[in-house]
């Protein structure tokens, strides 16, 4: 039978955004195979499972539940912000459930004469409470703790600015964060909790998550770094590390998927005359190939952080459109079927994704999928002359290259490129790759180890002789182009000791000129 690979899709209600605690270690949380699990780590008996904790705190923590929203009603006139309602009914009852005790209000903390707003605290855990009027991500006029800034960022630029804290709480009683030092200028990182989806639909599974994960005994150490949350948080980043490496070896093994299957199938003599008279150099048909693997990649990263598909609205048939996308093509379905099956000898799937390719090309995209028109050499004919699908426009080429054709491939090689793009083996485990946190520096490393390879190329006239492999030069691209990739850390350093000065100096001049 075929294994189904257990994903944070599994959990309705939690969401993780950057590599803070990405959805690996989260799955490992949940199936309690991460160090600090013992139910002494918790600070129960020996004798105490940790389900039967989880199963009493979610007990209590529903009781409470259903009191808060009884009383919710009651603080539309009573309590503008239902701070009060939302403390004393559901907050503090919640923290003394994970732990924490009865908390005492406190003196807002001050860095450099700025006052932040937070008011209550566990030991170095600032918790910032807010009421269940109060959204997170938004300020609100003449409110305390959130008139000049949302609420995430006042909690967040905290923490960036003390060297005493390191993870901090903020919740309005609906959502629920979990926030860490994250000096990212371009992406959040948090964990989050959707308390108010969590409890009205009786999702304890995720209830046993937040429990495990926001338990006060993952935030206690003698000092902040040495908490169960901060050696999680390394546990993810060293294997980030490792995932990164056999990423790497996933789109080596992704593009020679797709060399064989293009060189070998049946219907691609046109391809294969190509190679063999020489007009088709097989290092532009690994060029090629690379750009069709991006292409991929881009997807897999677009679709995770829902940032491909025209915004929801009111609208149903936007609702449909999108919809039909997922069901039918998106590369989030083909993941899930490289992942089931190995596939055959039709080639459906290709057809259905080189359609995509072709729209995204389309400055009209395809609204029946509410696919956008995203243009750009990526998704332009030009950039894969020689592997085009069979709804795609022949581009036209200058006349010394090699004459565009249309392509096959089957799905056994099309979903082997998409396994091994998809998934890493790590520990003889098969676990997915987090495209929703993969960041540009990831991309851009594996992009330099590419331009390494040099593609060995057999094409003869019966498919099954031709044959598709990429060997390691030192003639390669990279070499030859002087193309290496910049860290971000680099760039930043770069940034700071070449802008800084000039920026201070056009600062002091405007102000001298004043």
């Amino acid at each position: 039978m075929a294994r189904k690979t257990k994903t944070l899709n599994d959990f309705t209600t939690i969401r993780t955004e950057g590599a803070m605690l990405p959805a690996d270690v989260l799955r490992r949380v949940a199936a309690q195979s991460v160090d600090g699990m013992k139910s002494t780590d918790y600070d129960l008996p020996t004798s105490v499972r940790l389900n039967e904790a989880i199963s009493q705190a979610w007990t209590r923590a529903l009781a409470h539940w259903q009191d808060f929203q009884a009383a919710r009603a009651d603080i539309l006139d009573e309590d503008e912000t239902g701070t009060v309602t939302t403390r004393k009914l559901w907050l503090m009852p919640l923290l003394e459930i994970l732990g924490f005790g009865r908390l005492e209000q406190q003196k807002s903390p001050i860095i450099e004469e700025k006052s932040y707003p937070i008011q209550f605290g566990w030991q170095q855990v600032p918790i910032h409470l807010l009421g269940c009027k109060l959204p997170i991500d938004r300020r609100t006029r003449n409110v305390a703790g959130a008139a000049t800034a949302s609420p995430h960022s006042t909690v967040q630029e905290f923490l960036n600015r003390s060297d005493e804290h390191l993870w901090a709480i903020l919740t309005n009683g609906l959502q629920l964060r979990l926030l860490r030092d994250n000096h990212s200028l371009s992406r959040q990182a948090y964990v989050e909790f959707d308390l108010e989806s969590m409890m009205d639909g009786e999702v304890y599974s995720d209830f046993a998550m937040l429990w495990l994960v926001c338990h006060v005994t993952r935030f206690a150490g003698e000092k902040p770094d040495s908490c169960w949350l901060e050696r999680w948080s390394q546990l993810a980043a060293e294997e980030g590390t490792r995932v990164l490496g056999s990423l790497r070896d996933g789109v080596e093994k992704a593009i020679e998927a797709i060399g064989k299957g293009a060189v070998s199938h049946p219907a691609n003599d046109e391809l294969r005359d190509l190679l063999r008279s020489g007009e088709l150099d097989k290092q532009e048909l690994y060029r090629e190939i690379l750009r069709t693997v991006y292409r991929l990649l881009f997807l897999f990263v677009a679709e995770d952080r829902d940032l491909l598909l025209l915004p929801r609205t009111d609208d149903d048939s936007r609702e449909a459109a999108r919809g039909c996308y997922r069901r039918h093509y998106s590369t989030h379905r083909l993941r899930e079927l490289a992942d089931r099956i190995r596939g055959s000898g039709h080639g459906d799937l290709w057809h259905g994704l080189t359609l995509v390719f072709a729209w995204l090309d389309d400055p009209e995209g395809c609204s029946e999928l509410a696919l956008p028109g995203l243009g750009s050499f990526l998704w332009s004919p030009e950039s894969t002359p020689h592997l085009l699908g069979p709804h795609q426009d022949l581009p036209d080429l200058d006349e010394s290259a090699a004459a565009p054709c249309r392509v096959e491939l089957d799905n056994e090689h099309l979903l082997g490129a998409i396994r091994a793009l998809a998934f890493t083996e790590i520990d003889g485990l098969r676990r997915p790759v987090d495209y929703r946190n993969l960041g540009a520096e990831e991309l851009g490393s594996i992009y330099e180890s590419l331009l390494e390879l040099v593609p060995e190329v057999v094409a003869t006239q019966t498919a099954d002789s031709s044959r598709f492999d990429l060997r390691t030069a030192a003639g390669n691209d990279r070499k030859t182009s002087g193309s290496y990739y910049t860290p971000d850390s680099l760039v930043q350093l770069l940034l700071d000791s070449a802008l800084e000065p000039v920026v201070a100096d056009r600062v002091a001049g405007c102000r001298t000129s004043e």
